[in-house]
């Protein structure tokens, strides 16, 4: 008789009802949850293990490049906001406007009082603050180049929030450089976008398309800007990181210029990059499965928990002890692809070894052991993988602790080219037409029930004339241009893996030779 198929930890699957599974892996696997406050979110221990993950590594990435980290003002006088025109525009709506200073009582109410001669705005980005401070510290070419980093939380009043995509206040990295010539500026902003599309590919295993903003979707006042976009399951964008040439228009704001080695003053060439709490929104919806999260080797945590099998009897010490022997041994005798001990955790709490395993297994834990009496007596090892299934395997003590790191290291592999897989068949290149882009776009997914629950059938890569009036053809639709593909050695080149077919525009039928990517987006 055939084995009855497990129930998935997850209700509802990603099938049924893709956005409430993700807020349903967000809870299980206790990642963070809304705050009382509205819009904000609580980032859980495990959830924000995970951040401190990324942090540590692009952080080293960043100091690697010369780069250092420096800490700006949470509030930013809005004179200094208004100095940009650009910037006040794209942000204007998003903004968190401190005006008072004090509160009083009043009928037994706290009511605000103490109006502040100038209103403070709650940092949505630091360019404004920043390049005040660049302002004084620059004076020759020989300040140059300036490359600051800061890690910190930003406010944009946000009015659907969504945990980890959109929420009103998020944490996240942002790059600030400043440099004496357009080509150096230039270089630094690619540099920068290479690093996030690694970053991505290498650490996060979410393979991703690199390219061009169109001009509607650059950030405000810079030139030109770059993202990397990323596949989810249900077929939608998820912009995973940009960066920003923006050329000498925030120098002149802020009044950042220089004496160049003729004895010229000029303004100086700026850019601005950065990457925020959405990676573990791109994370979850990459790697989760119905059974909850699937965290990536090198972002875990913990890459191996190990959990004791207890039954309350004598042999529970010989148990305990063999766990510890195992924690030991694989701290001691392995290292992680940066040359650290691999991050292994004993879980000797008093719960039930069975919702132990799960509570992990929810959590995407790569490696999950659990070792009973059994084992401790034939000196074996019983572990998942959170790859296979929820298949148990057994090996031999000094198999399992010579062979995990290898094991880590082809789950990590693993979850890339599923990825990569994905996003490969999940673009297509052969919508020649306006209604056949449409139709596309229209459709969602296979049968009406995955339309309703707001799936994608993926990317439309197609030819685009550069007219605003085709960029914006299908956002009728939800759909708008994510990016032009551009490969981070070459910001002015198509790339290679993503052409397009025909010859035509897809919106209006011209002659046209730019590939664009069109896709419904988060």
């Amino acid at each position: 008789m055939a084995g009855k198929t497990p129930s998935p930890a997850i209700s509802p699957t990603r099938e049924e009802d893709f956005p409430a599974w993700y807020q349903e892996v967000v809870r299980a696997a206790d990642l963070a949850e809304m705050a009382h406050v509205r819009g904000c979110m609580v980032i859980k221990p495990w959830g924000f293990g995970i951040w401190e993950r990324l942090r540590d590594v692009l952080d080293g990435e960043i100091r690697a490049r010369g780069h250092e980290n420096v800490y700006f003002p949470l509030f930013i006088p809005l004179s200094y906001i208004e100095q940009e025109a650009a910037h006040v525009e794209g942000f204007a709506k998003e903004m968190a406007v401190v005006t008072h200073h004090r509160l009083e009582s009043r009928d037994g109410k706290l009511v605000p009082a103490g109006e502040l001669e100038e209103p403070i705005v709650v940092r949505p980005t630091s360019e404004a603050i920043i390049g005040a401070s660049m302002a004084q510290w620059i004076q020759s070419y020989r300040d140059l180049p300036l490359l600051l980093n800061q890690w910190a939380n930003v406010v944009r009043w946000e009015m659907r929030p969504r945990v980890f995509l959109r929420t009103t206040e998020f944490l996240w990295q942002e790059g600030h450089t400043a440099h004496a010539t357009s080509t150096e500026a230039m270089a630094e902003t690619m540099e920068m976008f290479g690093v996030y599309r690694s970053f991505a590919e290498d650490f996060l295993a979410i393979p991703v398309v690199p390219g061009e903003k169109p001009p509607s979707e650059r950030f405000p006042g810079a030139e030109r800007s770059f993202s990397i976009e990323a596949m989810m399951q249900d077929g939608k964008a998820l912009q995973a990181g940009t960066s920003h040439f923006l050329g000498q228009n925030f120098a002149r704001a802020a009044g950042i210029d220089f004496l160049d080695a003729t004895g010229e003053r000029i303004h100086a060439y700026t850019t601005s990059w950065g990457v925020s709490t959405r990676l573990i929104g791109a994370l979850i919806m990459t790697h989760g499965d119905d059974d909850g999260l699937c965290v990536p080797p090198r972002a875990a945590p913990h890459q191996i928990v190990v959990v004791p099998i207890l039954r309350g009897e004598e042999t529970d010490a010989g148990v305990i002890e063999y766990a510890r022997k195992l924690v030991g041994s694989v701290g001691a005798r392995q290292r992680d692809s940066a040359g650290e001990p691999l991050r292994v955790k004993l879980d000797d709490r008093p719960h039930r070894a069975v919702d132990k395993r799960w509570q992990w297994v929810k959590r995407g834990v790569p490696v999950v052991v659990e070792v009973g009496p059994r084992d401790a007596a034939g000196n074996t090892v019983s572990y998942r993988e959170r790859t296979s299934a929820g298949e148990s395997r057994s090996a031999s003590f000094d198999v399992f602790v010579n062979g995990i790191g290898p094991l880590l290291s082809e789950i990590q592999s693993t979850l890339y080219v599923r990825a990569r897989d994905r996003l490969d068949a999940g673009i297509a290149r052969d919508c020649t037409t306006r209604a056949e882009a449409e139709e596309f776009f229209a459709s969602g997914g296979e049968g009406s029930e995955s339309r309703a629950q707001g799936n994608s059938r993926g990317f439309l890569l197609a030819k685009w004339c550069g007219s605003p009036e085709c960029e914006v053809a299908f956002r009728h639709l939800g759909a708008t241009i994510r990016c032009i593909p551009r490969s981070p050695s070459d910001p002015d080149s198509p790339h290679p893996s993503f052409l397009a077919e025909g010859h035509s525009c897809v919106a209006c039928g011209c002659p046209a030779d730019t590939d664009a990517l069109f896709a419904q987006s988060y």
